[in-house]
């Protein structure tokens, strides 16, 4: 941190100054260049290990969003701002604060600001990603599933089908428009969601820097005096503090982790690529309790879901098990894994299989 602060210190005005547009759009694009590469790391351990790492993978927007809410909450407590915002070195400064003194960044935010930051931080994202997945897997059915008789629950995905384009065209517009307005000074948002926070952002001042180291030595150090209590709460609070820390060095050291392995397994580096195909053969497929190898049927022809010949011949593309057609779209769809391997998988993974004879 005294590293941090000497080196952020030099050009800092009393006053937070207003960030570049290159400084808010960098802080915006950390997060979601982790999340993605998380999410594959996730990926390739469940196809590794479906019963060990399942789910992870299945329960990964979940897990993700307490870790991000364990980190983001410790930050804007300490720092008045995200982890990506203090990684950079800004703060969220409360509207109408310009009166008066200036608020440290150790004094973290008002509470109502604090838990408007929450939201926008943690909870909007997560249900744009849901509705996102929602939209894809919709619309996977619509092209992959038997279409039924017209319903009101039929018309009305596809009616959210037809809109939800346009509606994320208008979310996506409107932040473009924000950015642009902040670019050529219009605004002191950069996002909606800072103004719906009640917050805009500002750089960390030489103040705020010292103040924090400070903040950082005493909660080092404690009082020798402290009772009980303050003891006990002081330690729950480190804990707390320690993990949250611990996960954002994770996530710093994971970025460039992340981009090495990008890099290593680029097509720039066949040779490596090469040497990795001479691996040895993986082990076979993980069975599941509900299928075991045991069980499967003798006969080529009979579904090992409904243990009866088979009709409409549909192989699953992740582990070649061919299936009946009903019975494996009604599998994937309900569990998005094969029924006798486990692997991870969707309905374009189904695959119609037609007989010489028809």
């Amino acid at each position: 941190m005294a590293e941090r602060g000497a080196h952020l210190r030099s050009g800092l005005s009393a006053s937070p100054g207003r960030p570049s547009i290159f400084e808010v759009v960098a802080q915006d694009t950390l997060m979601s260049a982790v999340r993605p590469a998380l999410q594959h790391a996730c990926k390739v351990l469940a196809e590794h290990n479906p019963g060990r790492y399942g789910f992870l993978w299945r329960w990964f927007d979940e897990i993700y969003v307490l870790l991000d809410l364990l980190l983001q909450r410790h930050y804007l407590s300490h720092t008045s701002a995200s982890f990506s915002e203090n990684f950079y070195g800004l703060k969220r400064i409360p509207l109408g604060g310009g009166r008066g003194p200036w608020r440290l960044a150790s004094q973290g935010l008002p509470r109502t600001q604090h838990w408007r930051s929450l939201l926008v931080i943690i909870a909007i994202p997560y249900i744009k990603v849901k509705l996102d997945k929602l939209f894809a897997r919709l619309r996977e059915e619509d092209d992959y599933s038997i279409h039924l008789p017209e319903s009101s629950w039929k018309r009305l995905y596809k009616a959210f089908l037809a809109v939800y384009p346009f509606v994320n065209m208008g979310w996506e517009g409107w932040f473009l428009i924000y950015r642009l307005l902040y670019t050529f000074g219009k605004t002191q948002f950069h996002s909606p969601l800072l103004r719906m926070a009640g917050v805009r952002l500002g750089n960390l001042t030489a103040t705020d820097i010292e103040d924090l180291e400070q903040t950082s030595s005493s909660i080092s150090h404690p009082s020798p005096n402290e009772s009980v209590v303050g003891k006990l709460t002081s330690f729950v609070g480190k804990a707390l503090g320690g993990m949250a820390v611990s996960l954002s060095t994770g996530v710093s050291v994971g970025v460039f982790f992340l981009q090495f392995l990008e890099w290593w397994y680029s097509s720039e580096n066949q040779e490596t690529i090469k040497s990795l195909s001479s691996l040895p053969t993986p082990p076979p497929p993980v069975h599941f309790d509900r299928l075991p190898s045991e069980s499967l049927p003798r006969l080529k022809t009979v579904c090992p879901l409904c243990n009866k010949i088979r009709t409409n011949d549909t192989a699953l593309a992740t582990s070649g098990y061919v299936y009946c057609y009903r019975c494996v779209y009604s599998y994937v769809k309900c569990h998005q894994r094969c029924p006798v391997t486990g692997y991870p998988s969707e309905l374009q993974h189904l695959v119609k299989l037609y007989s010489p004879e028809a």
